[in-house]
């Protein structure tokens, strides 16, 4: 078999020029990564909250407010018991003992302090009867709520 010297010529004066496709940087990779994890974990805690929410209306708690903000922080439910409130902070994570570990004593503080300046905002102001749970969802979707987690 012979070879043409024809065949073994190439112009590439003539070639389409061909896009350089470079890897990502591993601070890019690592920037889509974190966002994400940030996402996925924005979406678990709507869906713990959802779920948890309709746990509470089943056992006769309306609820009155998702994400409520003040000035000190959030709270995530909020529900009527009779003439009081419950104050829920929804923790979900891999298991039970893992979620109730992000829970911090700072956190516990914003959210009592939340929870007194939305009761300043009802009629009975500080006299309103209220309690703080913490419910707790883990990777299957079980809920363990602990009433009276802390107190005012």
């Amino acid at each position: 078999m012979s070879i043409h010297p024809s065949q073994m010529e190439f112009d590439f004066s003539r070639s389409p020029p061909v896009p350089a496709i470079l890897p990502p940087r591993r601070a890019e990779v690592d920037r889509l990564r974190r966002r994400s994890r940030g996402e996925m974990s924005y979406f678990a805690g709507l869906a713990a909250e959802e779920g948890i929410a309709r746990d509470y209306e089943r056992r006769g708690y309306p609820l009155l407010r998702r994400r409520w903000r003040g000035r000190s922080g959030e709270i995530d439910l909020i529900f009527r018991d009779g003439a009081g409130f419950v104050f829920v902070e929804v923790k979900a994570s891999w298991s039970f003992d893992q979620a109730l570990e992000h829970l911090r004593c700072r956190q516990i503080r914003r959210l009592q302090k939340s929870a007194e300046e939305f009761v300043g905002t009802q009629p009975l102001g500080a006299l309103s009867e209220m309690r703080f749970d913490v419910a707790l969802m883990d990777r299957h979707g079980l809920i363990r709520v602990i009433e009276k987690a802390f107190g005012p």
